[in-house]
């Protein structure tokens, strides 16, 4: 119990005390306002007030740092020696990052680190008016790294200009480490040395990739800016050749046998690695027997073998708008281990007895063989759902039932509904985009997800669901940790703003509940895509690990990734220990499995990454052929430098620079994702309908630039803050960061 005088109105120069001793006493911490409070025994409501306003002008006079959107956190590094990782930037705002705050590094004092390195760093005390620097003394552990660029070869000189948005400097090439490259190549170097007086690095050129411009030369550009490998290495092909597919007696004998019993897959129109297929049958009682058939990939690819250590370097295909980068061999991925139509192929399944509420009444996990009778693609099969004609019209008329009712229960139990379009392209033969289309989910793709879904969950429940003392071996799962507070506080916030009601904490299943209402009270609306974004945007990253903590997305306790062994290695790590732990072994080493759950999830953020570069370089592309044309958009992003606008038709996204907003000065207010001008009041908000004009097409950078036409608004927001038909002209103005409470 705290006394009277604990609760009374703190004074500011305790107060200023008080705070300063808490911040510096958990210096490695960041502390929300509340948290801060509570902390220092604040409990007056007046108190909390002071604290904010204390909070921010300790932000402006640079004693303390806000990290994030309301975290404040004291500068534990200042007039130390310290490590950290460098992070160079192509516009010379080099930096150390030392736990969770970036230091800036002049280039004088970089020792020419490169982005990434480990490095020993002396940094400056602050000074009144000037921000702290910091200076390399020694670099710890340099990262390996190649630069991507153009190759330029002149009389006297050989460089290779970067495209890297690390490396502002060219790097010199002496002519005998070309490689054979030509002047316009597009070529990957490394650098061998860089003097401390020198202003660009020497390296040598380790691949040609073709010539710039050239679609497959860009797209391998792409892969190899992540560090992702764009050609299978010799000896792994080779080894691949020598795999025998043949499926003998006595591997059948071992299985469960389902060759006879109707089995089909539903893939996409261009695919090829069929990992995938579905059985199903009526039983003598009347439920339904469904199988969820995946390749049986570990038969073929063993622990240890050449074949298994690309795949688990790799982790994961890549796919690119035009082309997939496969983690297998072809012969594999292709051939092998697709569950084609009309072959005999070895498969891990999960049966399950279901009736047609979706309930399940039994299941088993084992090894199995089948015998695809059809390949489906998606728009075969939702033809046959929509008509009720056509092959196996009946078994998928039940599969969608059951599919139907297995994801009204999900969201029932508090899975989140986010249903976002995804641009695809119409690839000529040179690789051009010559048009965009829309990928829909229909009710062919969510029977699949669904039977996938329960999959995994079933599989993930056989390992991790133990009963009394009993402990659960260590084992793969996909986890989804619950959206940060913050942020899902703020959107709460912003939605209120609208009228809409948001439960920003408490039980997750209500929380998800109540973001999906919010989804489908939107739906058409004019705030529909600001406060979607947001909802999005506040979700954490799904990832693997052996701490299992549920999937919050899917409202799942247990899941797992089972379903895709020819894609995702974690996939083949599944079906190894299901195995394993079938015939009675101890559980594995945890720390090993971790160690390669981390790499598989980096992996495939690397993968997701260079996806989303190679959709980037196709709307640059696609858009290039338009420039001074005008489109509908709405503000996708908003930054201190302009924001961002995704087109209504193409989904191409592009940035309206705030220096080309000639009728004012804008601030940017990080907390409401707005500029704000400062004489007219005028505001750009997430979310907002505009229209825009193709300025700039920059395919090097990957970036569109859209000049303002016209602001059609947000319906919602006050007619003093929209100006309707506002013509805007460039200027050399530049927006600064407001800082929020």
């Amino acid at each position: 119990m705290k006394n009277n005088n604990e609760a009374k109105r703190l004074k500011k120069k305790e107060l200023l005390e008080r705070v300063m001793n808490f911040l510096q006493a958990h210096n490695r911490q960041s502390f929300n306002y509340k948290q801060i409070a509570f902390g220092i025994d604040a409990l007056n409501p007046q108190s909390r007030l002071d604290i904010i306003n204390l909070l921010d002008e300790l932000v402006a006079a640079d004693e303390i740092q806000e990290i994030g959107l309301g975290k404040y956190k004291a500068f534990s590094n200042r007039g130390s020696e310290n490590e950290g990782i460098f992070v160079r930037r192509s516009n010379g705002k080099n930096a150390v990052l030392i736990d969770d705050e970036q230091i800036l590094v002049a280039e004088r004092n970089s020792m020419h680190a490169l982005n990434g390195d480990r490095v020993r760093v002396m940094v400056s005390a602050a000074r009144a008016g000037k921000e702290p620097e910091a200076q390399v003394i020694e670099i710890l552990e340099a990262k390996d790294q190649v630069f991507i660029g153009t190759l330029k070869i002149e009389r006297n000189y050989c460089a290779l200009v970067t495209d890297s948005k690390f490396l502002a400097a060219d790097i010199i090439i002496p002519k005998n480490k070309i490689k054979g490259g030509k002047s316009g190549d597009k070529a990957v170097a490394k650098i061998t040395y860089w003097k401390d007086d020198e202003m660009n690095p020497r390296g040598e050129i380790v691949d040609i990739l073709g010539k710039k411009g050239e679609n497959t030369a860009e797209m391998h550009a792409i892969l190899a800016e992540f560090g992702l490998p764009y050609r299978y290495p010799a000896n792994v092909e080779k080894a691949a050749e020598k795999i025998d597919a043949g499926i003998t007696p006595e591997e059948v004998a071992k299985r469960e046998d389902f060759r006879n019993v109707t089995t089909f897959t539903i893939d996409p129109r261009d695919a090829k690695d069929f990992d995938d297929a579905l059985s199903i049958r009526q039983l003598a009682n009347g439920n339904w027997e469904i199988g969820v058939h995946i390749a049986d990939v570990t038969h073929y690819v063993r622990p240890g073998s050449v074949i298994d250590k690309e795949a688990k370097e790799r982790a994961t295909s890549v796919y690119l708008v035009d082309r997939t980068i496969p983690m297998l061999p072809e012969r594999l991925s292709n051939g092998i281990c697709s569950l084609r139509p009309d072959e005999e192929k070895l498969t891990f399944s999960a049966i399950f007895e279901m009736d047609v509420k979706g309930d399940v009444l039994n299941s088993r996990i084992g090894s199995t063989v089948i015998k695809s009778n059809r390949r489906f693609t998606y728009e075969e099969a939702q033809e046959v759902i929509e008509t009720g004609k056509g092959d196996y019209a009946r078994e998928l008329d039940v599969l969608n039932r059951i599919a139907r009712q297995l994801r009204r229960k999900r969201y029932e139990a508090g899975a989140l509904e986010f249903d976002r379009a995804e641009v695809r392209f119409e690839i000529d033969k040179d690789g051009k985009p010559i048009s965009v289309y829309f990928k829909e989910s229909k009710d062919a793709n969510k029977l699949i997800e669904e039977f996938m879904l329960l999959a995994n969950l079933t599989v993930a429940e056989s390992i991790g669901k133990v009963h009394g003392t009993k402990k659960a071996k260590s084992f793969v799962y996909r986890v989804h940790d619950n959206p940060d507070p913050e942020k899902m506080s703020n959107l709460s916030l912003i939605a209120s703003r609208f009228g809409y009601k948001l439960s920003a904490d408490g039980r997750a299943r209500e929380v998800n509940k109540s973001i999906n209402r919010l989804l489908r009270d939107v739906k058409g609306k004019g705030e529909e895509n600001m406060l979607s974004i947001l909802a999005i945007r506040s979700m954490a990253k799904a990832a693997y690990t052996t701490e299992n903590i549920g999937h919050y997305g899917l409202a799942m306790e247990y899941y797992t990734h089972f379903t895709s062994p020819i894609r995702r290695y974690p996939d083949m790590m599944v079906h190894r220990l299901l195995a394993k732990y079938a015939e009675g072994a101890r559980s594995v080493d945890k720390q090993k499995l971790e160690d390669e759950c981390r790499h598989s999830s980096d992996m495939e953020q690397l993968a997701s990454n260079a996806e989303r570069a190679s959709i980037r370089y196709k709307q640059v592309e696609f858009m290039q052929e338009r420039l001074g044309e005008v489109y509908d958009g709405v503000i996708s992003g908003v930054t201190e430098w302009g924001f961002y606008v995704e087109l209504t038709d193409s989904m191409c996204e592009g940035l309206v620079p705030v220096r080309d907003l000639a009728d004012d000065f804008y601030d940017y207010d990080e907390k409401n994702y707005c500029l704000i001008g400062r004489r007219h009041g005028t505001r750009y908000t997430l979310g907002d309908r505009v229209r825009v004009q193709v300025a700039r097409a920059d395919l090097d950078r990957k970036q569109l630039d859209f000049a303002l036409i016209t602001d059609t608004g947000n319906p919602n927001k006050p007619l003093e803050q929209r100006r309707p038909g506002k013509r805007h002209e460039p200027h050399k103005k530049f927006a600064r960061k407001k800082k929020s409470l």
